[in-house]
C-alpha cells in the first residue's frame, strides 16, 4: 500500500528537486515548519514560569540565587546551540542538494566533536561553580545554593549539547514535530520531577504526596533527569527514526568495527566549515552573555527585590521573544535547503515570509505582555514589591519587540546561509555601545527600570539594522556554502 507523505515533505522536495513553489505553498511551508517550533518554545517558556513559581513560593532569596547565575547559565548554553549551528547548517545545505550520504557524515562527525566540546564545558563549568557567586556580586546568604545550582546544571551540559545538535539536525532535514514534541515532554517532566524534589512531603486531598524538599538544588535536580530522558528521545529519532538522517543506512555487515568508528572522525574540511558558521556566533555569544553578567553586576548592587524582579521579568519576556526564535529555527532551514539547492530567490522569498510572520506573532505577544503582565507575576512570586517592580520593566520592553523580532528572524535567515560574522559584529556592537553604557548611566537614577530602557533601545537599534542589511543583501550566502 503506498503511503502519501506528509505536505510538508512535498513541498520540501520541491525545493530539492528545484520544483517551482507557489507563493502560497512558501507561505504553508514556512507556517508548517514554524508552529511546531513555536508551540514548544511557548510550552518551554510556561513551564519555566512555573518552575520559577515553584522556586518563587521559597522566597526572594531563592529566586535571586537562581537569576544571580542565570546569565553565566545563559552563556554555557548559549556556546552548546552555536556549536552545533556548525553541523546542522551544513546538513541543511547538503539535504538541499539531495546530498543525503554526506549530510550524515556530517552529522556523524558533529555528534564526534560537539560531545567533546560539551565535556570541555562542563568540566570549566564545575571548576568555577563553587565561586562564582562571589565574583557576580550576590549576597552570602545565597551563594550554597547558587553554587550548587550551577554545578550540577554544568554536569548536564554534554546533554544538552547532544539535544541541541539531534534538534537542530531534525529541524534542518525538515522535521520539526519531532524536536518540538520531545521539547514539550521534557518540559512537562520538567515540572513533574521539579514538583518532586523541590517541596517536602505534604498532604493533599487525604493523600499522601511524596517530596525530597531539596528546595533549589530539586528545581535543578528536575531539570537534569528530563534533560536525560529528552536527550536519549532526540537521540533514537535523529539517529535512526529519521528517514533523511538515519545513522545506519550507510553501514553494511562488512564494515568492522574500525571502519564504523573512523565514520566518526571529525575531517579538516567539515571541521572548517563548522568553525567558519559557528566561531563567530560562540565568540558574539560569549561577550553578549559577558555584557549580560555585566548588566547583573550593575542591577545587584541595587538589591535582593531587584535581582528577584529582574529575573523573574527576564523569564516572563521570554514568552514574547520565544516565538520568534521559533519562526528563526524554520528561516534557517528554509534558507538553509534553498541555498544548497542553488536557488537563491527562494531563499529570499522564505527569508522575507518568516520576517513578516515573526514581526506580527512577536508585537501581539508584546501587546499580551503588556496587558497582563500583573497577572503573570503574581503567578510567578507572592512578593508584592517584586511583582510591582518586574511588571514596570515589561511594560517597557513590550514596545522593543517588534524590532526584537526583526533581530531574531533575520539572524535565522544569515545562519541559513552560513552568514555570521557580520550578524555577529552587529549584536555584539550594538550591546556594548548601547545598552552597557546606556544601563550603567540610567541604573542610577531610573533603577532597574533604568536597565529594562537600556536593552529596549539596544533591540530596537538591532532590528532596525538587521532588516536594513537583508533589504540591502541581494544574493544570500554568496561564496559560502558548499554543494
Amino acid at each position: 500500500m503506498k503511503t502519501t507523505k506528509p505536505r510538508r515533505e512535498q513541498i520540501l522536495e520541491k525545493i530539492r528537486q528545484g520544483i517551482h513553489i507557489s507563493p502560497a505553498e512558501q507561505f504553508r511551508l514556512a507556517a508548517l515548519l514554524s508552529i511546531p517550533s513555536m508551540l514548544a518554545q511557548i510550552s518551554a517558556i510556561l513551564m519555566e514560569y512555573i518552575d520559577a513559581g515553584m522556586v518563587g513560593s521559597l522566597g526572594a532569596a531563592a529566586s535571586a540565587s537562581i537569576g544571580i547565575v542565570s546569565t553565566t547559565i545563559w552563556l554555557f548554553a548559549g556556546l552548546c546551540s552555536a556549536f552545533s549551528k556548525g553541523f546542522y547548517v551544513q546538513v541543511a545545505h547538503r539535504i538541499g542538494a539531495n546530498k543525503m550520504a554526506e549530510a550524515r557524515q556530517v552529522f556523524r562527525q558533529g555528534l564526534t566533536t560537539c560531545l567533546a566540546f560539551s565535556l570541555l564545558l562542563a568540566l570549566i563549568g564545575a571548576a568555577v561553580s563553587s565561586r562564582l557567586p562571589i565574583w557576580l556580586g550576590g549576597d552570602e546568604s545565597i551563594h550554597r545554593d547558587a553554587s550548587r545550582y550551577f554545578l550540577v546544571f554544568s554536569l548536564c551540559m554534554p546533554l544538552m549539547q547532544i539535544n541541541s545538535l539531534c534538534s537542530g539536525m531534525l529541524r534542518c532535514s525538515g522535521d520539526t514535530r519531532t524536536p518540538s514534541t520531545i521539547n514539550i515532554l521534557m518540559c512537562i517532566l520538567d515540572v513533574f520531577f521539579n514538583w518532586l524534589l523541590i517541596f517536602p512531603s505534604h498532604h493533599i486531598l487525604g493523600l499522601d504526596i511524596p517530596g525530597a524538599g531539596l528546595g533549589v538544588l530539586g528545581a535543578v535536580l528536575g531539570t537534569a533527569i528530563s534533560f536525560l530522558i529528552g536527550c536519549l528521545m532526540m537521540l533514537y529519532c535523529a539517529c535512526i527514526r529519521s528517514p533523511h538522517l538515519n545513522l545506519l543506512q550507510d553501514l553494511t555487515t562488512a564494515d568492522t568495527l574500525r571502519q564504523r568508528l573512523l565514520r566518526y572522525r571529525p575531517t579538516a574540511d567539515t571541521l572548517h566549515q563548522a568553525f567558519h558558521i559557528s566561531l563567530p556566533m560562540g565568540v558574539e555569544h560569549f561577550i553578549m552573555c559577558s555584557a549580560q553578567i555585566t548588566s547583573t553586576l550593575i542591577i545587584a548592587p541595587l538589591g535582593t527585590v531587584a535581582l528577584a524582579a529582574n529575573s523573574f521579568g527576564i523569564t516572563i519576556e521570554a514568552l514574547c521573544y520565544m516565538p520568534g526564535y521559533g519562526i528563526s529555527d524554520a528561516a534557517t532551514a528554509l534558507v538553509g535547503q534553498s541555498l544548497g539547492a542553488s536557488r537563491t530567490r527562494l531563499a529570499r522569498s522564505f527569508g522575507r515570509i518568516t520576517l513578516t510572520m515573526g514581526i506580527l506573532v512577536m508585537s501581539l505577544m508584546g501587546l499580551v505582555m503588556y496587558i497582563f503582565s500583573p497577572q503573570l507575576m503574581q503567578l510567578m512570586t507572592p512578593d508584592t514589591a517584586v511583582q510591582d517592580l518586574a511588571v514596570s520593566c515589561l511594560r517597557i520592553e513590550a514596545f522593543a519587540e517588534p524590532m526584537f523580532a526583526a533581530n531574531i528572524v533575520a539572524y535565522g535567515i544569515f545562519v541559513g546561509a552560513g552568514d555570521t560574522l557580520v550578524p555577529c559584529s552587529i549584536n555584539l556592537g550594538s550591546i556594548w555601545a548601547v545598552r552597557i553604557p546606556l544601563a550603567a548611566l540610567l541604573v542610577g537614577t531610573l533603577g532597574l527600570q533604568g536597565a529594562w530602557i537600556a536593552m529596549a533601545t539596544d533591540l530596537s537599534i538591532r532590528g532596525i539594522i538587521f532588516l536594513v542589511r537583508f533589504r540591502s543583501k541581494k544574493e544570500l550566502g554568496k561564496g559560502k556554502i558548499k554543494r
